[in-house]
């Protein structure tokens, strides 16, 4: 079995979340992401979340592409979870290139996928405050 892992926020759940959780489902046979606490957003990526982890947990739990989601703490946890959950392949998006490569030293295939142009969570909200 294929073991693919992808990280994120996944706040305001929309259709390039969807897209980047297919593709990295076409990529193996069993998906986990590791969603960011809501205590992780607010102190170490500077982030408030609309949706609480918990709500945030059940829409992702809810999509038939992901398999098991488990919790984002810290930004040191990834090289860990790669051995914990016997991970194949790590995926995110292209924003990110070149940030990850060192968990190829870990026996992990790195993808960095396209993100969906035309759409982000931070748009949105952009979107919405100006309306």
């Amino acid at each position: 079995m294929k073991r693919v892992i992808t990280y994120g926020t996944f706040d305001m759940l929309h259709y390039g979340h969807i897209n980047l959780l297919r593709r990295a489902k076409e990529l193996g046979d069993y998906l986990v992401v590791a969603l960011s606490t809501d205590k992780f957003n607010l102190e170490k990526k500077n982030k408030k979340c609309f949706f609480s982890y918990e709500q945030r947990k059940l829409l992702l739990e809810s999509i038939r592409f992901v398999d098991l989601v488990i919790p984002e703490e810290d930004w040191e946890q990834k090289k860990s979870d790669m051995h914990l959950y016997r991970i194949d392949t790590f995926v995110i998006g292209d924003d990110w290139k070149g940030k990850f490569d060192f968990l190829k030293d870990e026996g992990v295939e790195v993808v960095y996928l396209e993100r969906t142009p035309e759409i982000s969570t931070t748009q949105i909200k952009q979107d919405l405050k100006n309306k």
